[in-house]
């Protein structure tokens, strides 16, 4: 649960199903090995942890291959929590599984009902929710979550995720309140104009998608050249 847009007192994680092998993926590059997944998100756990949060992690669900990315069910701000609409026909009823596990967190959650919205096309700065259109994505559910976070003081933004990517936050992450860490053809569209940007090196444009969770900044591994940037930028 957030506290603001870089301070957490908890996280919902789902454990990975089996059918991870069937989820969906914007480039085949071969089935994920099941064992190899879960001991990665056993780690992502413990640094959830070492972060001083609280996490919740709920069973797998077979039936729901791309059920262990929660975020893209949920979005969780300090005045409620919001439960999407997944894009994708075969994630659609994993919003429906998350808002009683919302519920028993916040005493405010509304539901998307018409349009299509993920969570992995949305960042939230201080200062307004950043949405990227995509193909998970469109106007009508930008427009539903609009009228979601209206009273709660948010703005929305709405933005293109350039094409042949999945998901906005796919080419950026948030560091802190103001700088945001993008890939260059998506700091060079002008999206983030106000904001501090930190452009990934080139050919390690996958590391743009880093997670900043109580000051530790959650990145992958295997991109040393843009790891060596972010820490000369402090």
């Amino acid at each position: 649960m957030t506290q603001g847009v870089t301070d957490f007192t908890h996280a919902i994680t789902r454990r990975p199903s089996a059918s991870v092998i069937s989820g969906l993926r914007a480039n085949d590059t071969g089935n994920p090995d099941v064992a190899v997944f879960l001991d990665d998100h056993a780690r992502y756990i413990g640094a959830l942890k070492a972060s001083g949060a609280s996490v919740t992690e709920l069973s797998a669900m077979e039936d729901y291959p791309d059920s262990v990315f929660v975020e893209d069910a949920a979005l969780c701000l300090p005045q409620g929590a919001v439960a999407m609409r997944p894009g994708a026909p075969s994630r659609l009823g994993e919003a429906a599984e998350m808002e009683p596990v919302l519920r028993g967190f916040y005493d405010d959650v509304r539901i998307i009902g018409h349009g299509h919205i993920e969570g992995g096309d949305i960042l939230v700065t201080e200062r307004e929710i950043l949405v990227g259109l995509s193909v998970r994505t469109d106007q009508a559910g930008v427009d539903a979550l609009c009228e979601a976070v209206a009273d709660w003081g948010w703005s929305v933004r709405v933005l293109q995720t350039p094409p042949d990517v999945l998901h906005f936050k796919t080419d950026c992450g948030l560091l802190d309140a103001q700088t945001i860490l993008a890939t260059n053809r998506l700091a060079r569209s002008g999206c983030f104009d106000g904001y501090r940007v930190i452009e990934v090196v080139a050919g390690e444009e996958p590391c743009a998608n880093c997670v900043c969770f109580n000051d530790v900044v959650l990145f992958p591994r295997g991109y040393p050249e843009t790891s060596a940037r972010l820490k000369n930028e402090g």
